[in-house]
C-alpha cells in the first residue's frame, strides 16, 4: 500500500468546524470515525486457521469463526457457542447444546455437524486435539444442536483443551469447510463470528476489510478476555499491509491508520513523546524470542551442533539489537519462560552471560560441521527479527560457520518454513519467531513444545524421552507433581535442544489515543470492544 505525502500530514477538522460541514462530508467523517485501520505484524497469506500457526491467520480466524469456548482474563475456559454443557458420572461422555441466535455469514444456521466436523479436522493436527483423540470412542451429532464426545478413559483437560488459543486453535467452520483435510487450506472466510471478511474489498499485498457481523449475536456476559459479550463497537476494520516502518508510523502520527502491532523499537521514544499517541503491552505475559532449526538437515540433525546454538547466544545482545529499550526485555533460561508456576533452572548451566563462542566453536566440530551452508530466514518487514537474523549471521560467520541470510517478508518465511528439504531445494536451516510466556506452559496444546517429528512443528525436533514425560502432563492432578515433571521436562529439552531462546519481552502496540477498548490477552488481538472517538 502506498501512502501519498499530500494526505499524510493533514489534519483533521476541529469539533466545532463540524457543525458547519457540508452534509456529505459530515457522513464521510463520520464513517472514517466508525473505521479502524490497523497495520499487523507482517502480510495475510494464508486464511485458514487450521491450516497454519501464524498469529496473523489466528487474528483473522478471532474475527471471524467463533469457538465452542474461549478464555477469559485470567485463563479460564468459558462457554462461547456452547450454551449448556454437561459430563456423566463416569466423566467419559460430555454433552454439549449450542446457545440460539447462531449463524453463518452466508445466511445458514450453524448446526451440530459443523462442530463435529471442525472438531475432527483440528484435531488431525493441533497436539492437544491429538491427544483428546487418542482417549475418544466417538464425536457425534445427537440432533441439530446437540453433540457428543465420548472418551474411552476420563480426561479433565478436556474443556480446556476445547477452550486453549494455541495454535492451531479450534474455530468452528461449515460443515462442507471443515470435511477437508487439514492439510487442504479452506479459503471460503465465511464464519459465525463478530466480523465479516470483505471478498470484494480484499487487496492481497495491500489490505483486507472486515465488516460488523450485523446479525452476530454476542453472549450476555461482559466481554472478559477472550470470553464474554464479543460486541463490535465500529462498522469497519482495514488491515493495511504497509511495509516501511518509517511510512506506517508517519501515517499513525497523522491520523490515517489507528494502530501499529509492532513498532519499530528504536520509535519508542518517539511515540511516548507525541501526546496523540500511546504505547500499550496488550500482552502482559511477555513472549519469548526463540529460533527454531531444521533438525531434518545439516548441521542442525546432528544434536551437537543444536547445543552449540544454546552455548553461542549472547540474549542481552541479541535483546538489545530487535528490542532495544531495557524496560521491555529480560533474559530467559527456563523452557517455561519467566515468572509462571512451572519456570525452574534445571539443566541450565549453558547459559552464560555474554555467550560462550569459544564452547560453540568446540561443539559445531564435535558434530562433524564440514562448511555446511547454513540459511537463516531473515523477515526484512519486521524489524526486531531483521536486526536479530543479521546478528545472528555475523555471530555464527564469526566461529567459522558458513552462515548466509535469505531475505523475504514474513508472509515468504510463512510460505517457506514447511519446506523440509535441503537448502539447495528451497529449504532453510534456521528461523526465529516468538510466542507468549503463557503458551510455553501448555505441553498439551502447542505445538512449539512437540518433539515427535512429523506431528510437531517447523524444525521437526524429535525426542522419544520427552515425549514420553510430556504425554503424564494431562494427568498431573497436584501443582507439586507438575513442578517436578517440568523440571524432567526441563532437563532432556535442553539435553536435544529443541529450540534456542534468545530472551524474553514485552512487545508494546502503538496507537492513537483515539483507539479505545482493546482486550489485553496473549497470541491474539481480538477486535471487538473497540472503539474510536
Amino acid at each position: 500500500m502506498t501512502i501519498s505525502r499530500r494526505n499524510l500530514f493533514k489534519v483533521g477538522i476541529a469539533a466545532g468546524t463540524s457543525l458547519a460541514m457540508p452534509s456529505v462530508l459530515r457522513a464521510q467523517t463520520a464513517a472514517a470515525a466508525r473505521t479502524v485501520r490497523m497495520v499487523k505484524s507482517g502480510d495475510l497469506r494464508a486464511f485458514d486457521p487450521i491450516f497454519t500457526t501464524a498469529d496473523i491467520t489466528g487474528d483473522h480466524g478471532l474475527a471471524i469463526y467463533d469457538s465452542l469456548f474461549a478464555l477469559d482474563s485470567k485463563f479460564m475456559p468459558q462457554p462461547q457457542m456452547v450454551g449448556k454443557w454437561g459430563v456423566s458420572d463416569d466423566k467419559k461422555t460430555y454433552t454439549f447444546e449450542l446457545r440460539d441466535g447462531l449463524g453463518w455469514h452466508d445466511g445458514t444456521r450453524v448446526t451440530a455437524a459443523d462442530c463435529v466436523a471442525s472438531i475432527r479436522r483440528w484435531a488431525q493436527v493441533a497436539p492437544g486435539g491429538r491427544m483428546m483423540m487418542e482417549r475418544t470412542r466417538d464425536i457425534a451429532k445427537k440432533d441439530d444442536k446437540t453433540f457428543t464426545i465420548e472418551l474411552n478413559e476420563p480426561l479433565g483437560l478436556l474443556i480446556n483443551i476445547l477452550a486453549r488459543y494455541s495454535a492451531p486453535s479450534l474455530f468452528i467452520m461449515r460443515e462442507k469447510d471443515a470435511s477437508r483435510p487439514a492439510t487442504e487450506q479452506v479459503t471460503a472466510n465465511v464464519g459465525s463470528g463478530p466480523f465479516k471478511f470483505n471478498h470484494a474489498l480484499a487487496k492481497p499485498g495491500a489490505s483486507f476489510t472486515y465488516d460488523r457481523n450485523e446479525k452476530y449475536v454476542p453472549r450476555s456476559e461482559p466481554a472478559d478476555g477472550f470470553a464474554g459479550g464479543k460486541i463490535v463497537k465500529v462498522d469497519r476494520v482495514i488491515w493495511d499491509n504497509i511495509g516501511d516502518q518509517q511510512t506506517a508510523f508517519a501515517a499513525l502520527q497523522a491520523g490515517e491508520i489507528d494502530f501499529i502491532q509492532a513498532p519499530p523499537a528504536d520509535l519508542y521514544p518517539v511515540i511516548d513523546s507525541d501526546p496523540n499517541l500511546v504505547l500499550q503491552v496488550l500482552n502482559e505475559t511477555g513472549s519469548v524470542m526463540l529460533l527454531r532449526m531444521n533438525c531434518l538437515q545439516k548441521p542442525f540433525d546432528n544434536v551437537k551442533a543444536r547445543q552449540a546454538m544454546l552455548h553461542l547466544i549472547d540474549q542481552e545482545a541479541f535483546m538489545r539489537a530487535a528490542i532495544g529499550d531495557p524496560r521491555y526485555f529480560k533474559t530467559v533460561t527456563s523452557l517455561f519462560g519467566n515468572g509462571t508456576p512451572d519456570t525452574n533452572d534445571e539443566n541450565t548451566e549453558w547459559f552464560k552471560k555474554g555467550g560462550d563462542p569459544e564452547s560453540a566453536k568446540q561443539l559445531f566440530k564435535e558434530a562433524g560441521y564440514a562448511g555446511e551452508k547454513v540459511v537463516i530466514l531473515q523477515p526484512t518487514n519486521i524489524p526486531e527479527y531483521d536486526n536479530a537474523a543479521q546478528l545472528l549471521a555475523a555471530t555464527l560467520q564469526k566461529i567459522g560457520i558458513n552462515a548466509e541470510l535469505a531475505p523475504s517478508d514474513w508472509g515468504g518465511i510463512v510460505t517457506r518454513r514447511p519446506n523440509k528439504g535441503p537448502v539447495e531445494n528451497g529449504g532453510w536451516s534456521i528461523f526465529m519467531t516468538d510466542e507468549s510466556g503463557f503458551a510455553r506452559t501448555d505441553f498439551v496444546g502447542n505445538p512449539l513444545l512437540v518433539a515427535n517429528v512429523d506431528q510437531g512443528w517447523y524444525g521437526w525436533p524429535k525426542s522419544d524421552e520427552y515425549e514420553a514425560l510430556r504425554a503424564k502432563w494431562a494427568n498431573i492432578e497436584t501443582l507439586e507433581e507438575r513442578k517436578e515433571l517440568a523440571r524432567q521436562m526441563q532437563r532432556v529439552w535442553w539435553d536435544f535442544a529443541g529450540t534456542v531462546h534468545l530472551g524474553q519481552f514485552l512487545a508494546p502496540i502503538a496507537r492513537r489515543k483515539s483507539l479505545t477498548g482493546l482486550i489485553g490477552m496473549p497470541g491474539y488481538t481480538p477486535m471487538w470492544n473497540m472503539q474510536k472517538s
